[in-house]
């Protein structure tokens, strides 16, 4: 569900900035200074929409229109190409999404709203209210360069530009270019492709441009940071089985989960995957280790009918199964209730007494520690420090910590930069790369209204030679594509915030 906080807070605030408005536009006194301040900065208000408008950005858009001719008809004809298959993309896209999205509605499965390409993006529900500040930061970017293409595109084919500008409607920004209507009607179909598909072109070299950025982030933070030897602790998470005073911190560089070596955080991902998904690791531990002192407790079972041989309730001893040495052939389980730390400190991963023997002159046995179905128990290493012993769910853990690939050289580098460019780019390429999706869709009031328009004028003026077939077919295509698109959005909302 939408968090109420959020939506009283953002309802709250424009019911204020509204209602001041009104009084004063209805004031007699104020009204005209207060309307010639807002007509004097271009600014618009309407109920949960402002809108700023300026040419002060006209002289740039020119300057970029005049560099190098040749070389911008080339940029904005590549553009008509991919604006043209962006088109029949976007529509197979949406289609395959609506296709997931009802299928996720008949099933339980969680992973298959991981398998989604397009998802809808609500504030403070599948949004962190703690990416707030990089999602409107990368969605203004790509707002900005999408309408710096449509207006650098439509001053190079001699259309007036009257000025650009900005507008928050509810809390998503985005940008515009008010464009001279009556020069758009005087140009050929392909030239006004050439600037309805600028700006999706736009957002796809954005999205081009910040994937390469990704890529090379490494390589381009290579004499501050150091990558490869670890996964840094940039975050833990109060209260969670991380913090503690064995847990992690803050700098820390986790470099193992039990035998899984960990070089970043894609290492740490998988890892934490992989024990998840196989069976609990053992430790190797001397016979002679297993004294007396913790023999045999009584051995029930657990509601799930895996056993138990702790009754004490202590926070330092584990319930161990292992084989008995003395009698290996029988394969029978024996339990005891041991001190954790203790056995695992300085012993190697096992799978099974083979691996024991393998690696160990002396006689040693596979302890593994008998846990609830999806309960683990997993090893940490973050050197020098002493192994972090956890117990629990293991996705618990990733969620419990965040963490980067980049390690700074010096003491005085901040550790979030990298975080910050890594996570802003990301941002950038999916909401860029969403832009120039939807902004393709055949939809009333997108820029794939008026590309279709200007494509079937060029492409079916020969074939149907009545303007009005014409006008009819784009209709008819235009509403199956904002009923594709409005389906898509309606139940994506409903998905995230109904179930």
């Amino acid at each position: 569900m939408i968090p109420v906080p959020l939506v009283v807070f953002v309802m709250g605030g424009w019911c204020a900035v509204y209602l001041t408005d009104s009084l004063l536009k209805s004031s007699v006194t104020h009204r005209n200074t207060y309307e010639s301040w807002l007509a004097s900065r271009g600014l618009m208000l309407s109920p949960f929409h402002l809108r700023w408008q300026t040419t002060m950005f006209n002289r740039l858009f020119a300057y970029c229109a005049r560099i190098n001719p040749h070389a911008l008809h080339l940029w904005f004809s590549s553009g008509l190409v991919f604006g043209v298959v962006a088109m029949v993309g976007s529509v197979v896209l949406l289609i395959r999404t609506l296709q997931q999205t009802l299928a996720q509605m008949t099933t339980d499965n969680p992973r298959m709203a991981g398998q989604q390409a397009l998802q809808v993006v609500v504030p403070g529900v599948n949004l962190p209210t703690s990416q707030l500040a990089y999602f409107f930061s990368a969605l203004l970017l790509s707002g900005i360069i999408h309408e710096l293409g449509h207006a650098v595109a439509a001053l190079r084919e001699q259309v007036r530009v009257n000025g650009f500008g900005m507008f928050v409607f509810v809390v998503y920004p985005g940008a515009f270019v008010d464009l001279f209507t009556t020069h758009l009607g005087l140009i050929s179909p392909a030239q006004q492709l050439r600037i309805f598909c600028a700006g999706v072109w736009h957002n796809f070299v954005l999205c081009l441009a910040a994937l390469a950025f990704l890529f090379l982030l490494p390589l381009l933070l290579f004499p501050m940071y150091t990558t490869g030897s670890g996964a840094l602790v940039t975050d833990v998470v109060q209260g969670s089985p991380a913090e503690g005073p064995r847990g992690l911190s803050v700098g820390d560089i986790v470099t193992g989960l039990e035998d899984c070596t960990v070089r970043g955080v894609e290492d740490w991902t998988n890892c934490l995957s992989h024990l998840s998904h196989t069976p609990q690791t053992g430790y190797c531990v001397p016979v002679a280790s297993l004294q007396p002192s913790w023999a045999h407790g009584r051995a029930f079972k657990r509601l799930d009918g895996t056993m138990d041989c702790c009754s004490n309730n202590s926070l330092t001893d584990l319930c161990f199964f292992y084989t008995n040495p003395q009698d290996r052939k029988s394969k029978e389980k024996e339990y005891a209730c041991m001190p954790v730390r203790k056995m695992v400190t300085g012993t190697r991963a096992c799978r099974g007494d083979e691996d024991c023997l393998a690696h160990s002159h002396a006689a040693s046995v596979c302890v593994t520690p008998s846990l609830e179905n999806q309960t683990r128990f997993i090893r940490l290493t973050h050197p020098p420090n002493t192994h972090m012993l956890f117990v629990g769910y293991p996705p618990h853990l990733q969620y419990a910590v965040s963490m980067t690939d980049f390690i700074p050289r010096f003491g005085f580098l901040h550790l979030d930069l990298p975080v910050f460019l890594e996570t802003f780019c990301k941002y950038v390429v999916s909401l860029s790369g969403a832009l120039a999706v939807v902004n393709s869709v055949p939809c009333f009031a997108l820029d794939g209204q008026w590309m279709l328009n200007a494509l079937l004028e060029a492409t079916l003026v020969t074939v149907v030679t009545d303007r009005q077939r014409r006008e009819l077919i784009g209709f008819f295509l235009l509403l199956a594509g904002s009923t594709l698109l409005a389906a898509n959005v309606a139940l994506g909302l409903w998905m995230v915030t109904a179930r």
